[in-house]
């Protein structure tokens, strides 16, 4: 503990050596579970390393990557794993652009996993995930994560492009429009952490017009796409106003990322703000997104091609130690556990 007791006395002087400075953290949509992970980040972990991180909207994972690598200001993104590897997967076939957006970007910190919700009409014939073949679906935007787990999950389910003709990249609200009122669209796929808003803000009518695909592991389609994807489970308690039981689905792992930056300036910067990460990680977990309780301090080994960031991995890494040797969990702290009654007419079950 005494490590910790100094890194609070650090965070705690006066910025003499190093003034506040402006940084911009890109996310994705408004009504997505990024943004409040990254207004979160905003307001426990970088306001108290003197950072004014600006918390950016954005297309999702696929836009974050660039715009980490090129937008004057960005100095860290949240970016799904599948779209992180796909990125590597481009670059190490050769492709040079792929090769000079992702070789420098580092990780920081792995998070949560993110839901895949697969969305039809309420009187849809349509009940598993596994029968979206030849289905009108959409996507979401060109260069949204969401558009390539889409794709990439359709891929590996029947082995073969989602036709052209078949896929739609309109936002998340415009497609469940489109779902529920022309009926031009099939299924629409949504990444995002549960709670998600967009489905939160539902009013209970919603069920009249909506469902949930399910999930079927023993389906051949779903074993496929079980090499990159994992099964979850979509909870009721998470949308009591629109589904009533749980739902399984499937799931895709949330990165917090950076670049690898060697200016002393922005590594000072950078270890600052992953010392207040360490020293409000329970704030994080207690006051911010609901999320933040399935994620860990602790960071384990990467994929293959995958980096952490030297100078902030080795402070979280001495936090992750710290914590265990305090008694406090450095690994992820949310355990399945059994409910109330109360818990569960609260709606409290499994957050």
């Amino acid at each position: 503990m005494k490590k910790i007791c100094l890194l609070c006395l650090f965070l705690m002087l006066p910025a003499l050596a190093l003034a506040r400075v402006e940084y911009k953290i890109v996310t994705a949509s408004e009504r997505g579970t990024y943004i409040e992970i990254g207004r979160d980040l905003a307001k426990w972990v970088a306001a108290p390393a003197g950072i004014d991180l600006q918390v950016l909207p954005s297309k999702g994972s696929a836009e974050n990557v660039q715009r980490l690598r090129y937008e004057p200001g960005v100095k860290l993104a949240l970016v799904q794993s599948d779209v992180y590897q796909a990125l590597l997967d481009q670059a190490q076939a050769g492709n040079k652009p792929a090769g000079q957006i992702i070789r420098p970007l580092r990780v920081i910190l792995p998070l949560y996993n993110e839901e895949i919700y697969f969305v039809t009409r309420a009187d849809s014939p349509l009940n598993f995930i596994h029968e979206m073949k030849d289905k009108k679906i959409n996507v979401g935007p060109v260069g949204s994560g969401t558009a390539l787990s889409a794709t990439t999950l359709y891929r590996l389910m029947y082995g073969q492009n989602l036709p052209d003709g078949n896929a739609s990249y309109l936002s998340n609200e415009e497609a469940l429009l489109k779902l529920t009122e022309d009926k031009s669209i099939d299924v629409v796929v949504i990444v995002a952490g549960q709670p998600a808003k967009l489905f939160a803000d539902m009013k209970p009518e919603a069920r009249q017009y909506i469902k949930l695909l399910r999930l079927d592991e023993k389906a051949p389609e779903i074993q496929r796409a079980t090499k990159i994807y994992f099964p979850a489970v979509i909870r009721s308690a998470s949308y009591p106003n629109w589904i009533s039981q749980d739902v399984p689905t499937l799931t895709v792992k949330a990165f917090l990322v950076t670049y690898d930056y060697n200016l002393k300036m922005t590594k000072a910067y950078l270890r600052r703000f992953a010392d207040a990460l360490c020293l409000n990680f329970d704030n994080l977990q207690n006051h911010g997104h609901q999320k933040w309780r399935q994620v860990g301090m602790a960071l384990p080994p990467l994929g293959k091609g995958w980096t952490y960031y030297a100078p902030m991995a080795q402070v979280l890494r001495d936090c992750a130690a710290h914590r265990v040797a305090a008694g406090l969990p450095a690994a992820t702290t949310q355990q399945a556990k059994k409910c109330s009654q109360q818990e569960k007419v609260l709606g409290l079950c499994g957050i």
